[in-house]
């Protein structure tokens, strides 16, 4: 008896002992939820409000409260505002603006305020930490200095901003470590002053900003081409931060990472947490900033250093975009509710959601990520721990130098250093990202450095 007690006091000891080096769970169920939660019919009733303001052309009506952009602005604010009523003004609210002048913009036509609407959601540990997504007030007709013919822009852009709008709705019932911002962007289609204006903001208030998820068009599902895609949709990202220094375009000559930089990473992440939880969509990773000699309101984010992509559906359709409403030679022109697919649009907001969800449930990424193992059999690495109670430990990933997609990775505990055997430096690259116990993790980090 007393033999069987001494074995089974061992066997529970062994197996506390054991089951603190498990790796924490692959899945949070909660993401699930949240894709559930999201609603098309949400979804449709804002895109059809904002349509309804007739033209929200940046330099439109401020005054009336029925056209123009300065019924947008408001009607957006107000809605974000009784979203944060609904969860005990977890919402910070407001307006952040900016003024452009004639002068110097062929796309300007007047003196004005370019106003974005904000709403920041504080994170409860990591506050000065934030997951942005953002979309765009602002519409126009075929000629952009014209802030008076009717541009509902139902497509572009009022979809990725009835997404913003619906994610505020959805994920303001969670709390979260890191700070999330919802986002509506102004002064886009005249030269992205809204976005300029408010990555200064957060670059002069030394916001850390863990990534940038624009959301550009993202309800249209037949293309130009006829072909019709209610599944697959486009993540844009450029490859390397403009903003680096001498000394790392001189790494990346001899070490790689091309391909590499933060932006990059996001994409990654993004494809990643779909394919995890959404596996009946087709996220296709554009090696690109944007679309082809275009631009789109991450850029200035990614022009101060910031981690930006742009979220968009598969397949565009020219003839509703930036276009007067007419019918010419049988093809109709303009960009109106018609044309929207608000089950689509419900989708790649759900895929925004899980993102940001999952990056603001996530611990910080590491620091300081260095490699060694030159000339050696096996890579290893090093990198600073982070701190805080919510770390499980750090994940290494690698893949083959010619694959788009990390292709393998190991969950190698709380520590701070690993090497990974029989794994040869030269034919791999490799990143590492610290996992919550809770099983989220933060964006994977290339290697800065050597040892």
């Amino acid at each position: 008896m007393l033999k069987s007690a001494i074995f089974a006091t061992f066997l529970f000891c062994g197996l506390t002992s054991f089951s603190q080096e498990v790796a924490p769970p692959q899945v949070d169920l909660r993401i699930y939820d949240i894709i559930e939660s999201v609603s098309a019919d949400e979804i449709e009733a804002d895109i059809r409000r904002l349509a309804g303001f007739g033209t929200r052309n940046t330099f439109s009506d401020t005054v009336s409260n029925t056209r123009g952009i300065g019924a947008a602005r408001r009607f957006i604010k107000a809605d974000l505002e009784k979203i944060s009523n609904e969860c005990n003004n977890c919402l910070d609210v407001f307006y952040q603006k900016d003024f452009v002048t004639k002068e110097g913009n062929n796309r300007v036509p007047k003196d004005a305020w370019v106003v974005n609407v904000v709403a920041v959601q504080k994170g409860t540990k990591y506050p000065n930490r934030y997951v942005i997504m953002s979309g765009d007030i602002d519409s126009r007709a075929s000629n952009t200095m014209d802030f008076n013919t009717d541009a509902p822009g139902a497509n572009d852009n009022a979809s990725g901003m009835a997404g913003v709008m619906e994610a505020a709705r959805v994920l303001s019932k969670y709390d979260f470590e890191n700070s999330i911002i919802y986002l509506g962007l102004s002064g886009e289609e005249q030269g992205l002053f809204g976005g300029q204006g408010f990555a200064k903001m957060a670059k002069d208030e030394g916001w850390d900003i863990i990534g940038v998820l624009n959301n550009d068009m993202i309800g249209n599902i037949k293309g130009v081409d006829g072909v019709i895609d209610n599944r697959s949709f486009r993540i844009f990202s450029e490859p390397v931060p403009p903003t680096e220094t001498e000394d790392e375009r001189r790494m990346r000559r001899y070490y790689g990472g091309e391909v590499d930089g933060i932006s990059r990473q996001l994409a990654r992440y993004v494809h990643r947490t779909t394919e995890t939880y959404m596996p009946e969509m087709n996220p296709m990773m554009i090696y690109r900033l944007d679309r082809f000699g275009r631009g789109g309101h991450h850029r200035p984010f990614n022009d101060l250093g910031f981690a930006g992509i742009r979220i968009m559906e598969a397949h565009e359709n020219y003839n509703q975009q930036h276009q007067d409403i007419r019918t010419e030679d049988g093809i109709e022109y303009g960009d109106v509710i018609e044309h929207v697919n608000f089950d689509y649009a419900a989708k790649l907001t759900a895929v925004n959601a899980i993102t940001m969800a999952s990056l603001a449930w996530a611990p910080p990424a590491p620091e300081e990520v260095m490699i060694g193992g030159i000339v050696e059999p096996s890579a290893k690495l090093k990198w600073e721990k982070v701190t805080g109670d919510n770390v499980a430990g750090y994940k290494i990933y690698w893949r083959e130098t010619t694959s788009p997609q990390w292709q393998h990775s190991r969950f190698v505990g709380n520590v701070d250093n690993f090497t990974l055997e029989g794994i040869v430096i030269d034919n791999f690259f490799f990143g590492v990202s610290t996992v919550g116990k809770n099983g989220n993790e933060s964006v994977v980090v290339f290697p800065s450095g050597t040892f």
